[in-house]
């Protein structure tokens, strides 16, 4: 009785609720972002005819996928033609199960596990199987290219971002992202966090893990899976409609998600910069949010900047520059925690 009055059954659906609604709510705001920013650096408005600002676009352009006819092809096979889309959206929306936003564990996350970080490499990497069988399923010899490509791109770039996670992973002797966040706090405040440690080691982990992040989640300049000038759409040629918008859900919904573990991981997690007043009022989910929003704006940024890569220039920059950087670089991590140890 006492343990069901310290932990109410309401608990985890709460939390569960918080966590898929803030991921799903963040998506419209994330379009409306992305055109309002892109637009800025290309010095245009952007939407600014439905609602004040184009504030009411994203709503718009829901509907119109709503009521959007469902095109079904021919020959697709049907049954992984449908599965497809839940196959990429699930894995997203279940990945930030384990990222705590804050010191309060009352509120998130949904599963505060001792193998957090494990369980997040394995739903991130189970997205990469909805745009195979999405592409295969259409019967589209550009949609299938279109998943071949994110295979190929995805298992390159795992191996990189995995060996600078596991720089955190030796830093922190614990896969709780909990314990990764708190191995952050000190006097120091932001000099701290696993980015400047043992300069300029951490900092090499996180650009690796940075370049790593866009490509896992096929952003601009690697957005090759879904290239409109080489493959018409990629692997959603085929689809339309809600099953469309799925897809367009879940690249989003990856980019909280990705920035979320970065910010976890390198950033301090809900730390403040500094740690002395006013900086220590802000309460730590409000600092998470902004260093998220920081992350975000970035994916932006870069999309806005460099154009897309040859898919050749895409695996010699995964497998000769990144690869063995992080091999070198995790090796000398470890290096010198022995020397200290």
């Amino acid at each position: 009785m006492e343990t069901l009055l310290q932990n109410p059954w309401f608990v985890i659906p709460l939390r569960i609720v918080i966590v898929v609604g803030f991921v799903l709510t963040a998506v419209p705001v994330l379009v409306w972002v992305e055109r309002r920013v892109l637009a800025l650096m290309q010095i245009r408005k952007g939407p600014n005819r439905v609602g004040p600002a184009g504030l009411l676009q994203p709503i718009a352009d829901g509907i119109k996928l709503f009521f959007k006819e469902d095109v079904l092809p021919e020959k697709v096979d049907r049954f992984i033609y449908f599965l497809a889309p839940a196959g990429f959206l699930i894995p997203v929306l279940c990945a930030p199960a384990v990222i705590p936003w804050g010191p309060d564990d009352r509120l998130t996350p949904i599963a505060d596990v001792n193998i957090g970080i494990l369980f997040l490499l394995a739903m991130t990497s189970l997205t990469v199987y909805g745009i195979i069988l999405a592409g295969w399923s259409s019967n589209n010899k550009y949609s299938l290219l279109g998943g071949l490509r994110a295979s190929a791109q995805t298992i390159s770039y795992e191996l990189a971002m995995g060996l600078s996670i596991l720089s955190v992973v030796l830093l922190t002797g614990s896969l709780s992202m909990r314990e990764m966040v708190l191995n952050q706090q000190g006097e120091l405040g932001l000099l701290n966090w696993h980015v400047f440690r043992f300069f300029p080691l951490g900092l090499i982990a996180t650009g690796i893990f940075l370049v790593a992040m866009l490509a896992e989640t096929n952003r601009a300049p690697f957005d090759l899976p879904e290239a409109e000038s080489e493959l018409i759409a990629g692997y959603h040629t085929e689809y339309s409609s809600m099953k469309f918008a799925m897809f367009f859900m879940g690249e989003y919904a990856s980019m909280v998600t990705i920035s979320a573990v970065m910010v976890t991981l390198f950033f301090g997690g809900w730390l403040s910069p500094l740690p002395f007043a006013p900086f220590t009022w802000i309460p730590g989910p409000i600092w998470f949010l902004i260093k998220l929003g920081v992350f975000i704006y970035l994916f932006i940024w870069v999309r806005a900047t460099l154009p897309r890569l040859r898919y050749d220039m895409l695996m010699k920059l995964g497998w000769l520059r990144l690869l063995p950087t992080a091999l070198v670089n995790l090796f000398l991590v470890a290096v010198i925690l022995w020397w200290r140890s």
